[in-house]
């Protein structure tokens, strides 16, 4: 692209919030036709850049350039008129609104009257134009979410896009998802849209750019084509030194350690309609991880353990005694605890503060005789957990919501540690952060099985799940395919077990 003219230009910007320098003269290019991949960790300062070119924010200093000539993007709705637009990995849709409707909800010159047969006409051709086929009549509520980026494209579209910008569009995505994605960027790209795509996967990274940018703590550290097939490792390497300030480290670091005592033992467990037969044992100190496509009802055997969406079939055993488990109350109680991957939804109370999320599950703890909360020891034991877990936060009295993602993890394990559970349940717990939080949580699993604590990692990350599991179970559609012990958990015997294919290799087997 070095011949063609830049769409979008972003030079020497620099922005602070009160003491918190976000950017730090930072400069970046796009071009027609082409991917150009922003990375870093969580708070390098992505987020803002990407508030600067949607009009959110107005920098500092520097200057924003569309087609060589410098402009001042006043509001989301100026960027959407000089051919600018977002899409983020939670789309925004209005749900009792159909297709075409959300396609056109942002066109204000349309009329006073709606002409229904013009409008699903052009909302087809959009959407043809990305070799998506929607029926553009049906409500949006009945969409999948890649079916909802797919119409977020398709209004981008609408208004002339000429620069699109996908904010972790991937994070809730299937793999096939993420391959009907992949060809709607190509569409993009040679309809000459220019992409800024900003992802934490670095598969995904190095599949999709063209040019690949680096920021770490608001500064540009480098920006570099996207290397040759031969030459990709390497570059990949050095991408993710760029992105912590250090080498690369072990960054799936579950040590091996003596397996304890059986802990738990789940025969025939199930719930009718929801997934059946699941049969398997957790001994202290082991991970056993639970792999499986999208739709393989991981996520729900882990509900039930925690009492969430109980189980109507087979016995749990804890500890050698029987037990039922009808509440997250009596889990609790039982020594269980669940790490949800919807943090902020489900996970947090994001107006408290940290030391009040932590300190929730287990609230009566911090009870005086008067029922008021005992905030010394309240304080106290967020205190002990920000520095065991290295939350990075200036204050426990901080609100949860200003954290970066990576530290509100690490808020949520502190939470669920502090009821000092027996077996902990952690579902998908490094979705949406970055390279070293994600290093950082998988150090704190491995220290926790070194304790003897039984884990249950839920990951739609296969390398994650194989490199920190002892054991692997795969699920298909709700029921059990087998269990690998760790020499046996190939990606590729894995993956061939969730797509329910025989491995004539070495069967899955049960233990």
């Amino acid at each position: 692209m070095a011949d063609a003219r830049p769409v979008f230009e972003i030079q020497h910007v620099s922005k602070r919030f009160d003491a918190t320098q976000a950017l730090e003269d930072v400069s970046l290019t796009l071009y027609p036709g082409e991917v150009h991949a922003l990375i870093g960790e969580n708070g390098a300062g992505k987020s803002t850049l990407i508030k600067i070119m949607t009009g959110v924010h107005p920098p500092d200093t520097g200057t924003l350039l569309i087609d060589g000539t410098p402009r001042r993007i006043g509001n989301s709705q100026e960027a959407q008129s000089l051919g600018v637009a977002a899409i983020y990995q939670e789309p925004m849709v209005f749900p009792d609104l159909n297709v075409a409707e959300n396609i056109f909800i942002s066109h204000r010159n349309r009329g006073l009257l709606v002409h229904w047969g013009k409008l699903y006409r052009e909302a087809e051709a959009i959407l043809a134009q990305l070799d998506v086929h929607l029926d553009v009549r049906m409500p949006a509520r009945g969409l999948t979410l890649a079916a909802q980026q797919a119409v977020e494209i398709a209004k981008a579209i609408s208004l002339h896009v000429r620069v699109l910008i996908m904010d972790e569009p991937t994070a809730s995505l299937s793999a096939h998802e993420v391959d009907q994605l992949f060809r709607i960027i190509e569409s993009l790209r040679r309809q000459g849209v220019a992409i800024l795509f900003i992802g934490h996967r670095m598969e995904e990274v190095f599949q999709i750019a063209d040019r690949i940018t680096v920021l770490r703590d608001g500064r540009l550290i480098s920006s570099r084509l996207r290397a040759s097939a031969a030459e990709l490792p390497r570059q990949r390497e050095q991408v993710i030194r760029e992105m912590v300030g250090r080498e690369v480290g072990d960054f799936f670091a579950k040590s091996a350690v003596p397996r304890g005592p059986l802990l738990l033992a789940v025969r025939d467990f199930g719930k009718t309609g929801v997934f059946s037969g699941v049969h398997f044992e957790i001994h202290q100190g082991e991970v056993l991880g639970f792999a499986g496509l999208i739709g393989a009802r991981r996520t729900d055997v882990g509900l039930a353990l925690f009492g969430v969406e109980p189980a109507d079939q087979g016995t749990v055993e804890l500890a050698g005694n029987r037990v039922r488990i009808d509440s997250p109350e009596q889990a609790v109680r039982l020594g269980i605890a669940y790490v949800t991957e919807d943090r902020r939804g489900l996970g947090l109370t994001l107006p408290m503060s940290i030391a009040t999320n932590i300190t929730l599950p287990t609230l009566r703890r911090y009870l005086s005789t008067l029922g008021l909360v005992r905030r010394g020891e309240e304080q106290q034991t967020a205190e002990d957990y920000r520095g065991r877990l290295m939350i990075r936060t200036p204050s426990v009295d901080l609100e949860v919501g200003k954290l970066s993602g990576g530290n509100q993890q690490k808020v949520m394990l502190s939470k669920w540690l502090n009821a000092q559970p027996r077996l902990l349940i952690l579902d998908e717990p490094t979705r949406g952060i970055d390279v070293r939080a994600k290093a950082e949580v998988h150090h704190i699993v491995s220290d926790l099985a070194a304790q003897g604590l039984a884990i249950l990692l839920i990951s739609s990350d296969l390398p994650e799940v194989l490199a920190m599991s002892d054991r692997v179970l795969v699920m298909r559609e709700g029921r059990q395919m087998g269990i690998f012990s760790r020499s046996e958990a190939t990606q590729e015997r894995v993956m061939t077990a969730a797509m329910g294919q025989h491995d004539p290799i070495s069967p899955a087997v049960q233990r």
